[in-house]
This record gives C-alpha cells, structure tokens and sequence, in this order.
C-alpha cells in the first residue's frame, strides 16, 4: 500500500474549520474543548498526506463525556488504539477525510502534537527537511504506513528537539513511532 503525500492544499484550514464548527456545536452543552488542528495539514506550506487531524482536548475527567458527545453526532468510537489519554473515531462520512481524538489536556500525544505544529509554523527550515523526508518515503510505492512513521523519527526528533519536551519525553515519542529504537 502506497503512501499519498501532496504539496499543501490551503483549503485544508478552510475545512479544519468546518468540521471544527460542528465538533464545538456537539461539545457545547458539555465539557469545555478546545478543538484543534494538529498534523502536518495545519502547519502553512507542509506537503502532508490529505488527511486532516484533529484533536479535541478536554481536561481529563471530561473525555468520557466528550466521547459521548461525538458519538451523539454519528462518530464511531475506537478506542484508545493502545495510547492512553487518547480515544480514536471514525468520522461519519469522507468529507473531508479526517482522523478525529479526544485528548485528555496535558498528555504527552497533545504536547507533542501541539509542539510540532508550532516549531512547524516557525521554523520553514524544519517544515521544509520534514516535507523532503515525507515525499522521499512517499515515492516508495512499496511504503507502508509503520514504516512510514518509523522513518519520519529522525526529522521528528530534530523538530521535538526545538519544542519544550524533555529528553526523556522525545525518548518516548521516539519510541511510541519506531518501535526498533
């Protein structure tokens, strides 16, 4: 299975919005949410595959209530897909494709993933060497996902680095996406 990177769409915070919009609507009888849009599609001028990702980060006590929340909206719930103080969904249609956490605020996976979108939108060097990285491993039309991953650690790494996280918690980010480390 091939991986699809494309140069950066700027629809793609057009549509972050509008799905944005409908996830605030669903949460706004429940817990306070912060909706964000976290991945490669966030950060201005990055290649990245054409998958928008989303985050909606409540303080900790209040995911389950969050999580019924999407649910109510026609979210399927998967689970914590083995990262702990994160819950996956599938979303209710395509459009735009999308990958949708509710995130307990303060975890490391929303720490991170805030970290490398900001180092991103201010650092172009560092978007740029990811972008290279993304393409290369793209081009490989034998690439597969986990490896796909595994082999962006390195950029990811050098980009943690800039961000407020400590040794020991790029260690575990490093871990967490390339498993042989």
């Amino acid at each position: 299975m091939s991986i699809e990177v494309r140069a950066y769409d700027p629809s793609w915070p057009i549509r972050f919005e509008e799905v944005a919009e409908t996830l605030r609507e669903a949460l706004a009888d429940g817990p306070d949410a912060s909706v964000e849009h976290v991945g490669s599609t966030s950060v201005p001028g990055l290649a990245a595959k054409p998958i928008l990702d989303i985050d909606v980060i409540v303080a900790p006590e209040d995911v389950p209530a969050a999580v019924k929340a999407l649910v109510r909206i026609g979210y399927r719930h998967r689970g914590d897909l083995g990262v702990a103080g994160r819950e996956a969904f599938f979303a209710p249609d395509d459009d735009p494709a999308r990958h949708v956490y509710v995130c307990a605020a303060g975890t490391l996976n929303v720490r991170n993933h805030l970290a490398v979108r900001e180092v991103l939108r201010r650092r172009d060097d560092l978007r740029d060497e990811y972008a290279a990285v993304k393409l290369a491993l793209a081009a490989d039309p034998d690439m597969d996902i986990d490896t796909y991953i595994a082999r962006k650690s390195d950029v990811l790494q050098k980009i943690l680095a800039v961000a407020d996280l400590t040794d020991a918690e790029r260690r575990q980010i490093l871990s967490l996406n390339d498993p042989s480390r």
